[in-house]
């Protein structure tokens, strides 16, 4: 019934007004305006112009309503169609709500599929680049232990894997090494052993001091009872001379002052026992001030140094011998000397340290005994320490020049750049009895040309120092010395004044400047050698005695 209602009404859509043969004019006019009403309202509801739709259904319910109550006679059959109609209007819409569910689960359940499918697809991508990695990692890894072992030569010197002796070489080196590290690890305890040894080592010494207070108290009184026992026996075997009062009080006497005597020595150990009592708990600045400190110098001795020097410190700490000649330093008057072994391992300590203020200080304020070995240590740091090279090159000269080293003095002012000062210094020596001899020492301590020529210079009316022939013979014939000389020549020769210093050269004979000029020649300066024998040649008297020019020699007399 539903369905001829639902054609019906298609029909009506499609036709203008089905009831247009009626032939009452009032029904007429009714179907006329109900006409008009659902053209209204499906124009007003924007309903679609064909199909079912909601908006139409909603439309011809009303109008249906409108014929209903305009036709009471057939209220009842209307009122029934018009239900049966509306429950077969819902059934449609909840069929299609159904289907519409229906298919909206359809997709989700194809989506998910589609989701899940694409997943299996990722995963199996994924796994195989998972797999390509791994065998790629594992090739790496591969190369990487050829090229270690490939490489292990060039790792470790002298490895090649064509000498694979080699590698026992190196393996019984590591385990020297491991072997010495074993034994310095054996030196060291953990910190509670030390603890307990420090304890211990407190404590014995705690009754090693009072053994030696004990000590000093029987001492005396054995040698107080000593004393009594021989005066009684002298007293005894002289026949009993004197009475026993003035023998008793004599005795009295002389126990007071061996007392006096006994309590000077306990003083002394008294201050020694306290110096190991600072010494022993490891308070070294204690030490140190307290052994520079005592009376008649008593701890200021090489022994007392020696134990401090035993000490070894931690990184970055003041080592106790270095405290000990601060303390030495510090407790010294200006020109009251230390010993010579104190004032030698102090300031070489000091300058292994670091600390050549204190050396400055111990020089200049003249705390220290001036040694040849002291100004040695200051020569040899300088050579260590570029920095205070020049300073400690000067503390040297001092040393020197105070000790009567004078060619050592020299030495020090010639590394200084001071060549004219040293010269002045072995001119005016009188210390210097060899000559000749101690100039070349000085010159080959300290080989530079500007050394030389000071030495050789004879220009303003004095004999030079060093005779230039014989210095230069000297020189050419030492592979070490051989450029300074030939320096020198050089310069001569280029001033134009060689001739004038062999003329005036009467230091050296004849054969010295052959010597000279032979030499230059074996060295490949036969420019040298041909300009020092035209000289010799120019000279009135000469003669060749042979018809090589290279191999000339000349009669004595040219200077005479």
């Amino acid at each position: 019934m539903s369905g001829k209602l639902h054609s019906l009404s298609r029909k009506q859509e499609k036709r203008k007004p089905a009831v247009s043969s009626v032939s009452c004019e009032e029904d007429k006019r009714f179907l006329a305006s109900l006409d008009e009403f659902i053209e209204h309202e499906k124009q007003y509801l924007g309903c679609p112009a064909e199909g079912p739709h909601e908006l139409r259904y909603m439309v011809y319910r009303a109008a249906f309503n409108e014929v209903i109550g305009r036709a009471p006679s057939c209220r009842r059959v209307l009122l029934l169609i018009k239900a049966e109609y509306d429950h077969a209007i819902q059934e449609l819409k909840r069929r299609e709500d159904d289907a519409r569910a229906t298919r909206r689960r359809e997709a989700a359940a194809a989506t998910h599929a589609r989701s899940l499918e694409i997943c299996e697809t990722r995963a199996a991508q994924l796994r195989d680049r998972i797999s390509v990695l791994q065998t790629e990692t594992a090739e790496l890894q591969e190369s990487s232990r050829r090229t270690f072992w490939g490489d292990l030569g060039s790792w470790v010197s002298g490895l090649p894997a064509a000498r694979p002796e080699d590698l026992d070489r190196y393996l019984q080196d590591l385990q020297t090494r491991r072997t010495a590290l074993l034994d310095r690890k054996s030196l060291s305890v953990p910190l509670e052993v030390h603890s307990r040894l420090e304890a211990e080592l407190q404590e014995v010494q705690r009754r090693r001091d009072r053994l030696r207070a004990d000590n000093v108290r029987l001492r005396l009184l054995h040698e107080r009872l000593t004393f009594v026992s021989d005066g009684f026996r002298r007293w005894t075997d002289g026949g009993q001379a004197v009475p026993l009062e003035e023998l008793l009080a004599s005795m009295m006497k002389s126990i007071s002052s061996e007392l006096l005597h006994g309590v000077s020595g306990a003083s002394e150990r008294l201050l020694l026992c306290r110096f190991l009592q600072l010494f022993g708990s490891g308070r070294y600045r204690e030490a140190a001030l307290h052994a520079a400190r005592t009376p008649g110098g008593i701890l200021r001795n090489p022994d007392v140094m020696e134990m401090f020097a035993g000490v070894r410190s931690p990184a970055g700490v003041a080592p106790p011998l270095l405290l000990f000649f601060q303390a030495l330093l510090v407790t010294t008057a200006t020109g009251h000397r230390m010993s010579t072994a104190l004032s030698l391992q102090g300031v070489r300590c000091a300058l292994q340290h670091g600390r050549l203020q204190l050396a400055v200080h111990a020089v200049t304020q003249d705390k220290v005994s001036f040694t040849e070995d002291l100004g040695d240590v200051l020569s040899e740091h300088a050579q260590k320490d570029v920095g205070g090279a020049d300073l400690c090159l000067a503390l040297a000269t001092v040393v020197y020049e105070a000790c009567g080293r004078t060619r050592k003095a020299a030495v020090s002012m010639c590394r200084r750049g001071l060549v004219h000062n040293a010269a002045e210094l072995l001119r005016r020596s009188a210390d210097l009895t060899a000559g000749t001899k101690d100039y070349m020492w000085v010159l080959r301590r300290s080989p530079s040309l500007p050394l030389f020529q000071v030495l050789s210079d004879h220009s303003r009316g004095c004999s030079a120092i060093l005779p230039v022939g014989v210095a230069c013979r000297a020189l050419l014939a030492d592979p070490d010395h051989q450029q300074v000389a030939l320096q020198l020549l050089d310069g001569f020769l280029s001033a134009e004044v060689l001739e004038s210093v062999v003329l005036q050269d009467s230091g050296s004979t004849v054969d010295v400047w052959d010597t000279v000029a032979s030499l230059c020649s074996g060295l490949g300066r036969a420019d040298l050698s041909r300009a020092v024998r035209a000289v010799l040649l120019d000279q009135e008297g000469t003669r060749v005695l042979s018809p090589d020019p290279e191999g000339a020699r000349l009669t004595q007399h040219i200077f005479m």
